[in-house]
């Protein structure tokens, strides 16, 4: 099974509920979210310590269904940590190195603006700008799901939900004009730190 331990509940900033344009009600409801996703990961990984493993099977069994649903449920607490890290800032452009690297990989910061707005509304869930630490390179990347199309080894620094729960009550379908929003309240000092951690 592992060693997994119990997680916690991260503490986000204040500044995420003063947002403008994603309201503080929006994001009360979102956390209520992440809060289920710590649960269901403390929950499944104490269900897998009394697992039968001898009854595994591919098409239905006990572990495979755990397992599955562990990576999906990891997945919405990593995906949402992310998220909700690098919110409640200020916007605009960056600066230092993530500037440059948005210059480099895009070409300029409004070229990567419209190549993660393209992302982000073709995802049925999240858009990450991650770097592949295997090819060394950057790349707006799309995903339906908590645990669909992870990029082996790439490290992403943004996340954008695009699942509907995380607009809806702002915006209704306008999904565009959340985009917007979470843009303008990007906490570049978060990404940049990230960034920051990844050794090439």
């Amino acid at each position: 099974m592992g060693q997994f331990k119990k997680i916690e509940l991260k503490k986000f900033k204040d500044s995420i509920f003063t947002m403008e344009g994603i309201s503080k009600t929006t994001v009360e409801n979102h956390l209520k979210l992440y809060e289920g996703y710590v649960k269901k990961v403390n929950e499944i990984t104490e269900k897998l310590k009394m697992v039968d493993g001898g009854l595994a099977n591919q098409v239905y069994s006990e572990i495979r269904e755990l397992k599955v649903e562990l990576s999906f449920a990891i997945g919405g607490v990593k995906n949402h940590e992310l998220y909700f890290d690098h919110l409640g800032g200020s916007g605009g452009k960056p600066m230092g190195s993530v500037a440059e690297i948005i210059d480099e990989t895009f070409g300029s910061y409004d070229n990567w603006v419209i190549d993660l707005k393209a992302t982000a509304m073709a995802a049925r869930g999240w858009a990450w700008l991650a770097y592949d630490r295997d090819w060394k390179v950057w790349c707006n990347y799309i995903g339906d799901s908590q645990n669909t199309y992870p990029i082996w080894n790439a490290t992403p620094v943004i996340a954008l939900d695009t699942y509907e729960h995380a607009y809806w009550a702002d915006y209704g379908t306008n999904r565009a004009a959340y985009i917007d929003a979470f843009l303008h309240n990007l906490d570049w000092e978060t990404v940049e730190k990230q960034v920051a951690l990844i050794a090439d």
